[in-house]
């Protein structure tokens, strides 16, 4: 096993109503003045945004509001909330929604307490010294952004999406009812368990040393998340379905499912921002369109992990070479993302790139790695192209 750092600083509260607790939280961590960062209109259509805000009038504690929040958040509206936050001497930021709005929301921390350009961190050109206290209402279980140390924004100038990571961007609370995730569609529903699985999956398909440990709770968290995925397409409104994606979704992103390895592949992460930057398409969807690529392309070089994988997760039978099981396990979960209605490639995505488009991805995304990265296998820009044209 690897050495590892176990840093979990989120105060999690998880049942019905618990966004009720919101101002007891935010007096909890010392805020008074509050930015409540959200995306589109459904939390105001919902009711949940005059329930926030009916408690935070009750507990005296002052706000004021920034919507706009997009799958693949954009930098533009980063800014905005900078400038904002420091015209109205905000000290605490209140993200609710999903992990669109709780990225921007990081972004806007980091901006207003480090100064300069915000784009710099994820730029990779300083690393933050701070970030603005934050707490989460989460409406959409998929990135795991209320209890990770990570937050991923698009630059509209060149269409280039890229991530950062801090422990001062962690979370301070984070309040999670399942319920609140019952309005949204299947479609978004499908696209955040396939994201919750593929942040596990990243970290399970590893070249080096693991714990056994680690491996069991992964192995039980895709499990569970794909057994309740396909009852949340029978039965949306089932509350226990939601529960125990709602959970594993903050437990596979807050490093739980990796500890002992060595960080993880994180390629088909890396592959997928590159797609989300160009095309703006559901990161859960992008996900699921390139892995299978991706995992035919690398597996012989991980091929232990794969067999264990098809094994234990994906329920192969352990007959046949471990070639062919490993190719089994890969196709057992295509056939999952289908049944939940996820593409398998970039024409079910509803993409259809361009070779120069093709070759373009691939060099922003050799460029966004620092040249080379993979722990299944090492992949530079020609290998990443190879990938990208296998998705097709």
């Amino acid at each position: 096993m690897f050495p590892f750092k176990y840093y979990a600083p989120t105060k999690v509260l998880f049942g019905r109503d618990t966004e009720l607790k919101v101002a007891e939280m935010i007096r909890l961590f010392g805020g008074t003045k509050v930015l409540i960062h959200y995306g589109g209109g459904s939390v105001i259509r919902s009711g949940l945004m005059k329930r926030v805000t009916d408690t935070l009038d009750a507990a005296g504690i002052a706000y004021i509001s920034l919507g706009g929040a997009v799958p693949n958040p954009r930098l533009s509206l980063v800014y905005e909330g900078i400038e904002l936050c420091k015209r109205e001497g905000i000290d605490f930021l209140l993200a609710v929604g999903g992990g669109s709005a709780i990225d921007s929301a990081k972004a806007i921390g980091y901006g207003v307490y480090n100064g300069g350009d915000v784009w710099d961190f994820y730029d990779g050109k300083r690393k933050a010294a701070g970030c603005l206290p934050l707490g989460v209402i989460l409406t959409l279980s998929a990135t795991g952004s209320e209890m990770s140390d990570s937050s991923v924004i698009t630059k509209e100038e060149g269409l280039i999406k890229r991530g950062y990571s801090s422990d001062y961007g962690r979370a301070k609370f984070a309040l999670l009812n399942p319920e609140l995730t019952m309005t949204l569609p299947d479609y978004q529903t499908a696209c955040g368990c396939a994201d919750i699985m593929m942040h596990t999956m990243e970290r399970y398909f590893t070249g080096g040393a693991t714990l056994q440990l680690t491996d069991a709770i992964a192995e039980a968290l895709l499990r569970t998340v794909m057994t309740n995925a396909e009852i949340l397409v029978k039965d949306p409104k089932s509350y226990d379905a939601r529960a125990e994606v709602m959970w594993a979704g903050s437990l596979s992103h807050n490093g739980l499912t990796g500890f002992g390895s060595d960080g993880g592949d994180w390629m088909t992460h890396k592959l997928e921002h590159e797609l989300g930057g160009l095309y703006d398409v559901a990161h859960g969807a992008g996900l699921t369109a390139i892995w299978g690529s991706w995992a035919r392309y690398v597996y012989r070089d991980c091929l232990p992990r794969f067999r264990r994988f098809a094994v234990n997760v994906m329920g192969v039978e352990a007959v046949g070479t471990d070639e062919e099981i490993a190719l089994k396990g890969i196709e057992a979960m295509e056939a999952f993302y289908r049944r939940i209605h996820m593409p398998t490639n970039l024409r079910e995505l509803g993409v259809n790139p361009t070779e120069d488009e093709l070759k373009e991805m691939a060099r922003k995304c050799a460029i966004g790695v620092g040249g080379a990265k993979g722990s299944a296998r090492l992949l530079r820009e020609a290998d990443m192209l190879a990938i990208y044209r296998a998705s097709m």
